[in-house]
């Protein structure tokens, strides 16, 4: 939902280091590696309950994640590239709420189950309609920058990000922020469904 509105401001603040990377011949897909990594210590971190250190890292794998495209768009953009960003991004999330699951299964293992069946609708959604936009070539106009078509909704990337920060902030909130989240993302997924019925209803005509 954010998303559209944050993506200039973020492109403006990273602009100063993603210039810096290029002068260094730093590789996109190198920095797409090293933010994944970063993410599998976040939530090894959780795992282990020290939910400030793993909110730092969690926070550095994001920023990687906005760096690598900024990067492979001042040299080289690849498939490759927007496939392994894409693929790390959707395990990360899945492996964040499995990590509060096995720091606490007697509290937490209901709730991560839910926000991960909500993020398996959210995610298929997601790349089903991608795969089809790519066939027709359809382009989203909000997000014409990135590797594949960005399909929105009530929980993109920003939404995220703020929910799995306040689970590290209050881990002991964790079922109720997973709660209101998952059902923030079945909304998402019922959403993209009805806008994928629409622009692809002409098959069914």
């Amino acid at each position: 939902m954010l998303d559209r509105y944050l993506l200039e401001l973020q492109s403006r603040a990273l602009r100063p280091l993603v210039s810096r990377l290029v002068a260094a011949g730093v590789k996109a897909d190198a920095v797409t590696v090293v933010g994944f990594c970063l993410g599998v210590v976040s939530c090894t971190l959780i795992t282990w309950e020290h939910y400030v250190a793993a909110l730092v890292f969690f926070l550095l794998n994001r920023l990687l994640d906005g760096l690598d495209g900024a990067v492979a768009r001042l040299t080289r953009s690849t498939d490759m590239g927007a496939f392994l960003d894409i693929s790390f991004d959707f395990l990360i999330y899945g492996l964040f709420p499995l990590a509060f699951a096995v720091a606490r299964p007697g509290t937490n293992a209901v709730a991560a189950s839910f926000l991960l069946a909500s993020f398996m609708g959210t995610g298929s959604s997601f790349l089903a309609f991608a795969v089809i936009a790519a066939k027709r070539g359809i382009i989203a106009s909000d997000f014409p920058r990135k590797g594949i078509y960005y399909l929105g909704g009530l929980t993109e990337g920003a939404e995220t990000i703020f929910a799995f920060g306040l689970m590290c902030v209050w881990p002991n909130w964790f079922p109720v922020i997973a709660t209101i989240f998952s059902i923030l993302a079945l909304l998402t997924t019922v959403t993209r469904w009805a806008w994928g019925w629409r622009a692809f209803s002409e098959q069914f005509s």
